[in-house]
């Protein structure tokens, strides 16, 4: 993990160790279950996501939300570095005929905290589209309580 750390800007990765601490509580409050086994830090858990064999992204509360965490399974999916990903309206992962379905469900999940179950088709930065189906999407909250964005998780996609 050093090596990816190292090619991080300065900041970033403390950043996101507090934002994967928000991730993981507010994916318990609102699903009573954990993303992941906690234990061990805030630093080894932001290890651990990190690394989890799933995708964990999540955007910001702007009125155009900017993409700020993708664990190595979503930059990978959606072949993007880490600083291409924080610069990246979130609406951009999905083509634009198909925003509105995911809007939607974004807002199915402000309402009641989360969602589950929800489908749809994604592109990634160089065009390539991939289905992802079964994922979670959920409220994020910072440790003080207040509105950090939202985030979805899943564990499967198909190449399109």
């Amino acid at each position: 993990m050093s090596t990816f750390r190292a090619e991080l800007p300065p900041g970033l990765w403390e950043r996101w160790i507090s934002h994967s601490a928000d991730l993981l509580n507010s994916y318990h409050k609102a699903t009573g279950r954990d993303l992941m086994p906690r234990g061990g830090g805030a630093h080894a858990e932001a290890e651990r996501l990190l690394a989890a064999p799933f995708v964990v992204v999540s955007h910001g509360t702007e009125a155009d939300p900017i993409l700020n965490y993708g664990n190595r399974v979503a930059l990978a999916l959606w072949e993007m570095s880490p600083m291409q990903l924080i610069a990246t309206p979130s609406r951009l992962t999905a083509e634009a005929p198909l925003r509105e379905a995911r809007e939607q469900f974004l807002a199915q999940a402000a309402r009641d905290g989360f969602v589950h179950g929800y489908e749809g088709v994604r592109i990634s930065a160089t065009g390539r589209r991939f289905h992802i189906a079964n994922a979670t999407i959920w409220n994020v909250t910072d440790n003080a309580g207040h509105p950090a964005g939202q985030a979805a998780t899943f564990a499967r996609w198909t190449f399109l």
